[in-house]
């Protein structure tokens, strides 16, 4: 099973790398496109090369799609491509998952209505939902979880909605994640 998960320039490197390194422990297929071409710049200055070009995406049989947070989340908001493709995957029943900074795009674009979700704290606004203070929040296709510290968490929800309980219970074990 596939997922896409797309960074920009100041992306949350522990967002980004622990759900992508728990995704694929549980079995998922990540993809990393950069928002402005094959590499980006985390928050912290740690350079990732070798991304796959947005401007290039196709959908290669995608599940879900994956927004890590940091300061790179203004970029992916203000980009028609990212909000167009945010709603398409929905549209099409996928599953899509944003951390920290990044449910505040879902929000932005009505798609908190509703819902039960998390965010960063102080980033968290009158979304028309009810925000939680939990890592990890599933409501139908949208998954949201909290800041850096829950990034493990948020990575093994994605597993266990896209591939079930039983792998995320296995990528958990052998993290020797409590």
């Amino acid at each position: 099973m596939k997922v896409c998960m797309i960074v920009a320039d100041g992306f949350e490197e522990m967002e980004a790398m622990s759900s992508f390194s728990v995704m694929t422990r549980g079995g998922l297929d990540v993809d990393l496109y950069g928002l402005n071409g094959a590499e980006a710049l985390s928050k912290h200055g740690v350079k990732v090369c070798g991304l796959k070009p947005f401007a290039l995406f196709k959908d290669e049989g995608y599940a879900a799609l994956v927004l890590p947070g940091g300061p790179h989340y203004a970029a992916l908001e203000s980009s028609k491509d990212v909000q167009s493709l945010i709603r398409d995957f929905l549209a099409k029943g996928k599953k899509v998952a944003a951390i920290c900074a990044s449910p505040t795009i879902l929000g932005h674009m009505g798609l908190l209505k509703g819902k039960n979700y998390t965010c960063y704290t102080s980033m968290n606004e009158d979304f028309g939902g009810t925000y939680k203070e939990d890592y990890a929040v599933t409501d139908g296709q949208i998954i949201t979880g909290k800041g850096p510290a829950a990034a493990i968490d948020f990575g093994l929800e994605i597993v266990k909605q896209l591939k079930g309980e039983a792998a995320a219970k296995e990528a958990k074990k052998g993290m020797y994640y409590r």
